[in-house]
């Protein structure tokens, strides 16, 4: 209830204010701060930090909770839907694990047809393998995959090869990404993560002296890069999009955009406006495989920052909005925004609707996305993959406040604070994107 001015001149304006416990614990020092601040920022709310749940003095206090997924009680938040929120839904695996999410867009897209996932998302295969001898049963009902490679086998090596990216269904970070034109080519990225498994295995039974493993062991040791196996035993094949959109002024170098996405509740979906470019450490080239090295330079193709050292980083990240490109249309960038958010809005609406067993919305509860998108040399904009507790720390020192900063500012206005009985307030910086009504409001 607000006051009138006269009334707020002579208060404390702390006298009107709602409390609102705020268990902020997030696992990243990158973000901690700026949450705080944007709850604070918030007008008519009095903020009380609390270090647990068991802190409440009455369980049906007004809290927030945002930390890690794994601390969230959920329990408290479904035993109180209307006075405790958290900031992640309990279930959302149709969209942040890949080969959910393909299943979830062919799905939607035999109901819909012209949906817009239509023209914004390469179809899958998906299989799932132990071994790399069993590959050739993995792939048994690939029907267009197998049938592109065999193309590829008959062409010459001057022609032009269709080409497939390789990703690990359950991986982040861009473990595991690996490019492919033949079956050999595939077979062989297999057999190199078994040997380094192999390796592994021995170099750990050496040091703990574990005698002989089993198959479990094997099965749960083989790792490539930072991902043990038990994350790599599903894995989605995509065609590769080729060539994509590169910008001379960057030096030619790949690059994906990075947009965050609000779901608020039961169901509203916000595209954060400021977005970053994320780009390769080196010139993009098309992918073959050179007759000496046979080994494609993946630093050509991989655009998850991660993998680059500092120096390169530093040129690697960029805001979205302030890309130089002369040769483009003066509205290349608005149009490349409007296709995120209707693409970022249909496959919302398509895990919401059609995988409600994988995606289960709450009323009260929030989440940011970071949803990673492809440009292609048309400027036609292709949906990648959906992540859950995104790494923000790629934005940097210097976009830290102006980047994210400003993203947890919109979530406080448009999700927490509307939750708790304010008004919500949604600014050009955070459009919505898709309102859904699925009964559990």
């Amino acid at each position: 209830m607000h006051c009138s001015e006269n009334d707020d001149s002579r208060l404390p304006s702390h006298q009107h204010s709602k409390t609102l416990h705020a268990l902020v614990d997030y696992p990243d020092e990158y973000v901690q701060p700026l949450m705080l601040d944007a709850l604070q920022s918030l007008r008519g709310f009095s903020i009380q930090a609390i270090s647990s749940m068991s802190d409440l003095q009455n369980p049906a206090d007004p809290v927030l909770q945002f930390t890690a997924y794994e601390s969230l009680d959920f329990e408290h938040a479904m035993q109180h839907p209307r006075t405790s929120q958290v900031c992640a839904y309990v279930i959302r695996k149709a969209l942040i694990r890949k080969h959910y999410l393909s299943n979830t867009v062919s799905t939607w897209l035999v109901k819909h047809p012209d949906s817009a996932l239509a023209n914004h998302f390469r179809p899958c295969v998906h299989f799932e393998l132990d071994f790399a001898e069993f590959l050739d049963e993995a792939l048994v009902d690939a029907w267009d995959l197998n049938e592109s490679m065999a193309e590829n086998e008959q062409k010459e090596s001057s022609e032009q090869k269709n080409w497939w990216i390789l990703k690990p269904g359950m991986s982040d970070g861009g473990n595991g990404i690996r490019l492919f034109s033949s079956l050999e080519e595939l077979q062989a990225i297999f057999e190199e993560w078994e040997e380094t498994a192999s390796e592994y295995i021995a170099e750990d039974e050496a040091a703990d002296g574990l005698g002989e493993s089993t198959l479990e062991s094997k099965q749960d040791t083989w790792h490539q890069g930072n991902a043990m196996t038990s994350q790599l035993r599903h894995f989605i094949v995509q065609p590769y999009i080729d060539p994509p959109l590169l910008l001379e002024a960057y030096g030619n170098r790949k690059f994906h955009i990075r947009a965050y996405v609000l779901a608020a509740g039961a169901l509203k979906v916000y595209v954060y406006q400021e977005m970053l470019a994320l780009f390769a450490a080196k010139a993009y080239q098309s992918p073959r495989l050179s007759e000496k090295s046979e080994i494609l330079d993946l630093a050509q193709h991989l655009t998850n920052t991660c993998f680059q050292d500092e120096a390169s980083k530093s040129s690697s990240v960029h805001r979205f909005w302030s890309l130089a490109s002369p040769d483009m249309p003066a509205d290349w960038k608005e149009r490349i925004f409007q296709q995120i958010c209707d693409v970022t809005g249909e496959v919302f609406e398509a895990a919401a609707r059609e995988q409600m067993v994988h995606f289960q919305v709450l009323p009260n509860a929030f989440e940011v996305f970071g949803v990673d998108f492809l440009v292609d040399k048309d400027a036609n904009v292709w949906l990648l993959e959906l992540n859950a507790y995104p790494d923000f720390k790629q934005t940097g020192l210097d976009l830290q406040g102006a980047i994210v900063g400003g993203l947890f500012a919109e979530v406080a206005h448009a999700a927490v604070a509307p939750f708790f009985g304010d008004a919500e307030h949604v600014t050009p910086q955070m459009p919505l994107v898709r309102t859904l009504d699925l009964g559990r409001g």
